[in-house]
C-alpha cells in the first residue's frame, strides 16, 4: 500500500499597501511645518556672475540683506533695501540689524555674516551707505552673493 504524500505549499500573505497613503502623508505635513519659507519677495534681484565663489558654512548664523528693484511698481523705481520681508530705509538699518542680532545669542554675535544679495543694476552708493550702517552695528563680516560664471 502507497501512502500518498500530500504537500501543501504554504503561500506568504501578501503585505498590506493600504497604511502607505497615511505615512506619505506624515511625511508631506512634517516637512511643510518644518520648512521655513519667506513670506513675501519684494524685490527683483538679478544676482552678478563671479569666477571665484564659495559658501558659507554655517546657514543658521547668516544674516540676508536684500537690495534692488521694487516688484511692485507702485513703489517707485529706486532702489530698495530689504530685510526680513519689509523695506527699511538706509537710516533704519542700524536699529533693524539689531534687532535681529537680540535674536541670536550674544556668544554668537562674531560669528555671523552678512549676506549682501544685490541686483547687479544697483549703483554703488547705495552699497556703501548699507556697508556704513552695518559698520555701525559692529557686523564687520560681509559676504556679497553671486551666481557662478559659465
Amino acid at each position: 500500500m502507497q501512502k500518498k504524500i500530500i504537500s501543501h505549499k504554504k503561500s506568504k500573505p501578501a503585505i498590506s499597501t493600504a497604511s502607505l497613503p497615511d505615512i506619505i502623508f506624515m511625511l508631506l505635513f512634517f516637512f511643510m511645518v518644518t520648512t521655513v519659507l519667506r513670506k513675501q519677495e519684494l524685490l527683483k534681484i538679478v544676482l552678478p556672475s563671479a569666477t571665484e565663489l564659495t559658501t558659507l558654512e554655517h546657514r543658521s548664523l547668516v544674516n540676508h540683506i536684500y537690495v534692488g528693484k521694487a516688484r511692485n511698481p507702485a513703489f517707485g523705481t529706486a532702489p530698495k533695501i530689504q530685510i526680513n520681508d519689509a523695506f527699511v530705509q538706509v537710516k533704519d538699518l542700524e536699529p533693524a540689524m539689531q534687532r535681529v542680532l537680540a535674536t541670536k545669542d550674544e556668544n554668537l554675535h562674531p560669528l555671523l555674516t552678512t549676506s549682501l544679495k544685490v541686483d547687479q543694476q544697483v549703483k554703488m552708493g547705495i552699497i556703501n551707505d548699507v556697508k556704513k550702517e552695518l559698520r555701525k552695528a559692529r557686523l564687520l563680516k560681509l559676504s556679497y552673493a553671486a551666481v557662478p560664471e559659465f
